[in-house]
């Protein structure tokens, strides 16, 4: 049976938004992570990190979620420790520089296995490009959070294919990577509502009993997540027309954080201008009993994106767990998860061929930055107010209907959403891709060859890179002898002078510095000191340049 356990590619960045800070990525990951801690059907947890730090990260975590299971701690400069597991599980599109860190192992040694967040980055789009003239191999993977994202990482390589085969008509391409759409999970458990901590955030901001409560979940920035101009245009038209027959008052609650306090003050601005008529709430989005209690007071769940840095909406399935009707934009992600049986898809507009290419012209040559891409971007996106406006007023009069698409909401997050339904078709891609390595293996070929860790091309061996660089190099019969230190400090106490540790790089054990000198006296060559020492000759070759450099040997002369 295939294999379907994965090494996790760990680093905090990737899966600590408490330490380092919420993010639509991290907050994903640490998610992901306590999914497949609790429902991964598997023998072992395997880290896969830069070193003791990140391991230790992971095994804080896995002890936080309860793990019982083993854990194992493999390095990246020692891959080839993987084994029995053959999957790499990496936290965000794959980076090129995994697809040659396997190399020197050959293409079949694992596979990798990554997944989109954002895709609207040059670096994410540089990295899907780069992809196709990478040592990618059939059996990696990126998985798609939905069905919109998956068609716009098809139309970058389909892009990158065109170019390349314009550039060097006649080459064959490798298969492509495997693209399955897989959705984010949630904690569905997590989400239950508390009617208690609801109707203490409903007193608390003064909301009466028959009072419409819209709350959202998010970043509140307009450059990154949402305009909030067009929603407050669709509170107050809303607000109007329940007025009219004596519908009570709508509200607003943003639980979320600014990252500036530039866009609080727009945010209140705006809203005391275009929505005098309905509450104005701000909570602190950092706070998890806030949250919860959002959540649980709110009536209607809104997320009315209109960014290309969102690509699946993570807030709107947390809202379905919690029994929340949803409106949201017609968007990426929320053309999957949102269904009419749950909610409504406010229509979007994109701008057409030819009228936004100067935007992608002017990020690409770094006239405008990201932030301001994606502001002028958003700007030129349209979501339609009278339709906006019309779900607010159809969800706040009719209290059944809200009732009914809360209820299928729970029902469609537990049996799609929750990691414990999510976590098996993740391992079932794995089966699949350890599946193609093992066929792989079998038949050999070009593909599970290994290339020389020397000649990578986007990291070559120093002496490939710079070989034109210093004078011509000394031949191997080369004899060299200590120096006469006279007054000089010792090998310890230069090397302790040069404070290496200050770098976190100690480049050599001073033990084993001073033991290939002495082992130089009275003459000797490398390779003769190698048989002396019975340290490996590249040790030996290594150690006698850092004692030539500080003048502790020399050259025989003749």
């Amino acid at each position: 049976m295939p294999k379907t356990n994965a090494a996790i590619w760990f680093t905090p960045d990737g899966y600590d938004p408490a330490r380092l800070g919420i993010n639509g990525r991290r907050v994903a990951g640490e998610s992901f992570l306590r999914g497949f801690f609790a429902h991964a059907d598997v023998d072992e947890f395997v880290s896969l990190g830069h070193g003791s730090a990140d391991h230790a990260a992971f095994a804080a975590m896995a002890q936080r979620a309860g793990v019982a299971r083993p854990l194992r701690a493999v390095r990246l400069d020692s891959a080839q420790l993987l084994r029995p597991v053959d999957i790499v599980s990496y936290p965000a599109p794959l980076d090129v520089v995994e697809f040659w860190r396997r190399a020197p192992h050959g293409g079949a040694a694992w596979a990798l296995c990554g997944i989109t967040h954002t895709t609207s980055t040059l670096q994410v789009a540089r990295s899907f490009h780069d992809m196709r003239s990478a040592p990618q191999m059939p059996w990696d993977a990126t998985i798609c959070t939905s069905n919109a994202v998956q068609a716009s990482v098809r139309r970058l390589m389909e892009l990158s294919e065109a170019q390349l085969a314009q550039r060097f008509p006649g080459a064959t391409l490798p298969a492509r990577p495997l693209l399955p759409v897989i959705p984010l999970g949630v904690h569905c458990d997590d989400a239950r509502p508390d009617p208690a901590a609801g109707q203490a955030l409903r007193d608390r901001l003064g909301i009466a009993p028959d009072d419409v409560v819209a709350v959202t979940i998010a970043r509140l920035t307009p450059e990154e997540k949402f305009d909030p101009l067009p929603l407050f245009l669709a509170l107050e038209a809303a607000q109007h027309e329940l007025s009219a027959f004596g519908g009570g008052k709508l509200h607003l609650v943003l639980c979320g954080q600014f990252k500036v306090a530039h866009w609080q003050a727009m945010f209140e601005r705006a809203a005391a201008r275009l929505m005098p008529s309905c509450g104005y709430h701000l909570l602190d989005g950092s706070n998890a009993a806030e949250r919860k209690a959002t959540l649980s007071g709110g009536d209607v769940f809104v997320f009315p994106i209109d960014n290309v840095q969102e690509t699946f909406g993570l807030a709107p399935v947390e809202a379905m767990a919690a029994g929340l009707p949803l409106i949201v934009s017609d968007w990426d992600g929320m053309k999957d998860t949102v269904t009419p049986d749950v909610g409504f898809r406010i229509p979007t507009e994109l701008p057409g061929p030819g009228q936004a290419t100067y935007l992608s012209q002017r990020h690409m040559g770094g006239t405008d930055s990201y932030l301001q891409y994606l502001a002028q971007l958003s700007a030129l996106t349209r979501l339609d107010v009278r339709a906006l406006t019309r779900a607010l007023v159809t969800l706040a009069t009719d209290r059944d209907l809200r009732a009914r698409m809360g209820a299928a909401g729970q029902a469609r997050a537990r049996a799609l959403y929750d990691w414990a339904a999510v976590i098996p078709q993740m391992q079932a891609l794995w089966g699949e891709q350890a599946a193609m390595l093992a066929h792989a293996r079998a038949k050999g070929g070009p593909l599970t060859a290994r290339i020389s860790p020397a000649l990578i091309p986007i990291g070559p061996a120093p002496d490939q890179m710079f070989a034109a660089y210093p004078s011509p190099r000394p031949g191997p019969d080369r004899r060299l002898r200590p120096v006469e230190l006279g007054p000089r400090p010792d090998v310890a106490a230069t090397f302790a002078l040069r404070d290496y540790g200050y770098g976190r790089r100690l480049i050599e054990d001073p033990v084993r510095i001073a033991t290939v000198l002495a082992a130089y006296a009275p003459h000797a060559t490398e390779a003769e000191v190698a048989t002396a020492t019975g340290l490996a000759p590249g040790v030996v070759g290594r150690i006698t340049l850092w004692l030539l450099k500080y003048h502790f040997l020399e050259e025989k002369r003749p």
